[in-house]
């Protein structure tokens, strides 16, 4: 299903905009989203702010309203440096999910004034019903109406609220209406290989609508006791992971597309192609791919699913034989303004530093390493698909569990999962337990440079 529109909406900003329409009177309210425009293979609106009109300066009633153009010329204001879009909601007390006679004269004495003041490409409007549910539709300068396919509310629960359902149950985990839902879905796997590979096998095989498969490299022998449908004719002409997944998804899926992109996560090309997609999988086994995933989360308002898997060597013992130290595993789920994977300590601009001199140049990395002016690592032995096999499946599962909840408990407490095989533990941690620092980036969308860096700008 090609979406022309989706609104995307961080879960703070929804709470907030549902307490003030819904006060507990019964009477209608009012209160303007300014969004960021992403124009790709589908029109985004990213929600970046809310402004909300004063009850007590509003003509309210159960099925009607009024309000002062004051906070429209505020709105406008506050959008004309970056071309935003408006979005004008009200909340339908009496749980009316859909446009009213009354709203459509509304629409059509405003939309035009707002065009009127204003050079973007479309501004809309919105209503919301007590239980949250938003139906919104957008406007272009012709007056004509285009309804948003999705409005997608990303938060401790993923909530999606279609236009063409007046149903606003949650389909239940498992189930064909599950599967449904997940064929309208577009995510982004970047990283086919270990981990990347089965993450991608199980996101094709519950029913995702498109993957979009991020990886530059190509297929070798020693890959081939962990990369799904790999094989020794794709070892011997080294032919891309991601070309492999694309060939293994045809042959039991025919509805699935997939857009696979032989380009490293730090491109433009592939940041690009990835701010179409609704959800993140990062897969990859650099610091710097998890710190791109990172910023991308936070642009693009995507929900991100961070994987990796680690066995630590060393010597143990009174021989100092070589042995396994543990086998760890670790799964982050970050919420777009939420803890990020920095403020998780996964990297810093030490370790992001030390990888890249590691990269470039390994002798003046260990001299580094030495003199103890930069982190080092410990030796690790290579991944194995079994332990992949339950680090995928975790990261998967708690994508399912995101989008269909089927916990007893919240899931705020499943911000990170670890898990040590060696000594058979299970480590669960909440949001609360990081310190979350505010992100300059949070709803920017394509702005240049890329991800605020001047490596994946225009002329770079």
């Amino acid at each position: 299903m090609r979406r022309a529109h989706t609104l995307v909406i961080i879960d703070s900003i929804h709470q907030l905009v549902k307490k003030h329409l819904f006060p507990g009177d019964g009477l209608e309210a009012a209160a303007i989203l300014l969004c960021k425009r992403m124009t790709g293979n589908q029109t985004k609106l990213l929600c970046i702010k809310a402004i909300y009109v004063p009850y007590a300066e509003c003509s309210r009633s159960p099925d009607q309203l009024t309000w002062p153009g004051e906070y429209l010329a505020q709105a406008l204001d506050e959008a004309e440096s970056e071309s935003l879009s408006l979005i004008l909601i009200h909340s339908h007390p009496g749980n009316l999910n859909a446009f009213s006679l009354v709203d459509d004269r509304s629409d059509r004495l405003v939309i035009p004034e707002l065009f009127k003041n204003s050079e973007a490409a479309t501004h809309g409007t919105a209503i919301m019903v007590p239980n949250g549910s938003i139906k919104a539709r957008m406007y272009d300068q012709n007056q004509k109406i285009t309804p948003v396919d999705l409005v997608a509310v990303y938060g401790t629960n993923t909530e999606f609220f279609w236009d063409n359902s007046d149903n606003n149950k949650r389909p239940l985990a498992f189930t064909e209406e599950m599967r449904n839902e997940l064929s309208k879905l577009t995510v982004a796997v970047i990283g086919c290989s270990g981990t990347g590979s089965i993450t991608a096998e199980q996101l094709a095989r519950i029913g995702i609508g498109k993957i979009i498969a991020v990886d530059f490299d190509q297929v070798e022998k020693r890959n081939l006791n962990r990369i799904l449908n790999s094989t020794i004719a794709d070892a011997e002409c080294s032919a891309f992971k991601v070309d492999v997944f694309k060939r293994a998804a045809s042959t039991f899926r025919s509805d699935l597309v997939v857009e696979n992109l032989a380009k490293s996560v730090v491109s433009r090309e592939a940041v690009i192609a990835i701010a179409d997609a609704d959800i993140i999988f990062s897969c990859v086994d650099s610091l710097i791919g998890r710190a791109i995933c990172d910023l991308m989360s936070q642009a693009f308002l995507q929900p991100l699913y961070d994987v990796g898997v680690t066995i630590p060597v060393g010597k143990l013992g009174h021989d100092r034989t070589m042995s396994i130290i543990d086998i760890n595993g670790r799964i982050d789920y970050v919420k777009p303004g939420g803890a990020t994977l920095k403020d998780r300590d996964v990297y810093d601009s030490k370790s992001l530093a030390a990888e890249e001199l590691k990269e470039r140049d390994p002798l003046a990395h260990a001299e580094q390493v030495k003199a103890g002016y930069m982190p080092g690592s410990t030796e690790q032995a290579p991944s194995v698909i079994s332990v992949n096999m339950l680090a995928a499946s975790l990261c998967v599962q708690e994508f399912i569990a995101r989008l269909y909840p089927f916990r007893l408990d919240c899931n705020d407490k499943y911000a990170r999962t670890l898990f040590s095989l060696g000594e058979g533990e299970f480590e669960y941690f909440s949001e609360n337990s990081f310190e979350h620092i505010n992100q300059k980036i949070l709803g920017s969308g394509l702005n240049e440079p890329l991800l605020g860096l001047p490596v994946l700008g225009e002329n770079s």
